[in-house]
């Protein structure tokens, strides 16, 4: 490709929403362009390192023996109302009419569709397992999009479905497509940290995402010293310190507490410890029930562990008016001691209690009455909870769920992610079975993966950049040499460089040939830096007889090599 016609030019001015590296470097280099918010023109130099990425992925894929296919981007709404996601995606669902009125989803993940497709064929135990993958367009009707390339409206996403006779043979494939990733991720540059994660509106058990630590990343997890235990903040786990288990329990009294309504109004006035207060938050899931979630004053409800535990998918607090007027009770007062007496007869209440209130006794608290407060509260003695679980949001510092020591907070960009589905899809649509050993029809048990093209570009920009430009790892470069022929108002110059350039392209070699004229060796040089193409090599009046000046765009020394001896360093690589 002459540069001369490449479409656009690098450019100096940046979008003035630009904060991150990737935007700024891929916006003036040449390789994106805004449409609307979220929406992005893939240009040519994009295109073609977006291609080079979907080759890597493709190639791991087929040695893995997954199979490519393609599903149509509108998803009939029957489908998603059968697996009931119409209700449970939230602001990301997003429908459209065809003219004749019929309604469908703009694909932002196709479970329901491969499904779909597989229960048209008369499975047998026989034909498992097998993996479906495809390379298309999603659509997430994101609230803010933002970060260049990596919180998009519209992207193209690999992803792929595996369906297995039982959860014993599905677990071979989800540990080779976790080395799958591993291998993907490692080819492109880019050191991977495995993550246990929510599985979020996807559905299923248990999830990891594959994450590449950047502190401008959204995904904020914990990992122990040694990084054997590393899990998202939504779902880490970790061993609560035991406090006074060694007291006695002492009888339950109600007290005057002439207090403000916040946690650290209750330690000032009683003088005992934050931990040893409970931490009453009631909440709102969309079916209408009061979720009253306690724990030990010193930590913090997790609201993903919480949604997990009750089964739900949304929450949201409620309202002081709520709680007067339907709990009967008071806001900064509320407590599980006895409040089952006074709410309202309709009222659907649940309790559910973090396993961190058996690290303590007498517990102090709110009396459902304003001004009132109750001393020595213990568990199973002065009240009960419906579900008892972990709804506590791990921190730094606490103690790694392995006892090996305390955890430490990391940030990262999610470049991947790997489902455990279970039956969660295959339960909900009819007919999604296949013929077992004795003849009678089962489930299939189905795992997802996922791995988004344009979020993986943005992370190998923010991973690999100086403050000239992009330095491209050589197997996701848009080329592999970039050309620079200088003093080319010479036409013996002009002439080598271009027999140079037809000699490259001859060995199959990937050449960006900057052939202006009258354009400074410093601005070129510039150019050269800003696309990041990995190697840089220059033919000008001064090069030596019969060599070539090279330069690898991450190093600073110079070299100087014959046609010949360029070539086999490229071809070996």
């Amino acid at each position: 490709m002459k540069y001369s016609k490449l479409f656009p030019k690098t450019i100096k001015q940046t979008p003035k929403d630009a904060s991150l590296e990737s935007h700024k470097l891929l916006y003036r280099a040449g390789y994106i362009r805004e449409s609307t918010a979220g929406r992005y023109y893939l240009l040519p130099l994009g295109m073609r390192v977006n291609q080079k990425i979907q080759k890597i992925i493709k190639e791991e894929m087929d040695k893995a023996g997954a199979q490519e296919l393609i599903t149509p981007v509108l998803h009939p709404i029957e489908l998603w109302k059968e697996t009931n996601r119409t209700e449970s995606v939230g602001f990301e669902l997003m429908t459209i009419k065809d003219r004749s009125e019929t309604e469908f989803v703009l694909g932002g993940t196709a479970e329901e569709m491969l499904v779909d497709l597989v229960r048209r064929f008369q499975i047998s135990y026989k034909d498992l397992p097998f993996n479906l993958y495809q390379f298309s367009t999603k659509f997430r009707d994101e609230i803010r999009a933002r970060g260049g390339l990596l919180r998009l409206r519209e992207f193209v996403m690999k992803d792929a479905y595996s369906f297995d006779v039982s959860e014993e043979e599905f677990k071979k494939e989800y540990q080779n497509m976790r080395k799958t990733y591993s291998k993907i991720f490692d080819r492109m540059g880019l050191k991977t940290i495995i993550v246990e994660s929510d599985n979020g509106y996807i559905g299923g058990e248990y999830c990891h995402e594959f994450v590449v630590e950047s502190e401008i990343g959204e995904s904020k997890f914990l990992v122990n010293q040694d990084l054997s235990y590393a899990a998202h903040e939504d779902v880490a786990k970790f061993i609560p310190d035991k406090k006074n288990l060694d007291e006695k329990e002492k009888p339950l009294k109600e007290v005057e507490a002439v207090r403000g309504t916040t946690m650290e109004d209750g330690e000032k006035l009683h003088k005992l410890p934050l931990w040893q207060q409970i931490k009453d938050v009631l909440f709102v899931d969309e079916k209408g029930r009061f979720i009253l979630a306690i724990i030990r004053g010193d930590y913090e409800v997790n609201e993903v562990k919480l949604l997990h535990l009750i089964k739900s998918y949304q929450l949201r607090h409620a309202s002081e008016e709520e709680i007067r007027q339907k709990i009967h009770s008071e806001p900064g007062f509320i407590s599980p001691v006895g409040i089952r007496e006074i709410i309202g007869k309709d009222i659907n209440l649940l309790i559910i209690a973090d396993e961190s209130l058996y690290t303590i006794r007498n517990a102090y608290g709110g009396a459902n009455k304003k001004n009132r407060d109750l001393l020595n509260m213990n568990i199973n003695r002065d009240f009960k909870a419906d579900i008892e679980g972990d709804i506590a949001l791990a921190k730094e510092g606490y103690l790694a769920p392995d006892g090996s020591g305390p955890l430490i907070v990391k940030r990262g960009i999610e470049v991947g992610n790997i489902f455990q589905l279970g039956f969660h899809y295959s339960s909900k649509m009819a007919d999604a079975t296949f013929i077992d050993k004795d003849g009678k029809p089962e489930p299939y048990y189905m795992g997802c993966y996922g791995i988004g093209l344009a979020r993986t570009m943005a992370t190998i920009v923010e991973i690999y950049h100086d403050d000239k430009g992009i330095i491209w790892p050589e197997l996701v470069a848009p080329f592999q040499v970039h050309l620079v022929g200088l003093d080319l108002e010479d036409t013996k110059v002009l002439e080598k460089a271009e027999q140079i350039y037809k000699l490259l392209l001859a060995q199959n070699i990937e050449v960006l040939f900057d052939e202006r004229i009258d354009i400074s060796a410093g601005t070129k040089f510039a150019d050269a830096d800003l696309i990041g193409i990995p190697l840089r090599v220059v033919i000008s009046k001064k090069s030596q007889e019969g060599k070539l000046e090279v330069k690898k765009r991450d190093k600073k020394e110079t070299h100087f090599l014959k046609l010949d001896e360029l070539i086999r360093q490229i071809q070996k690589n």
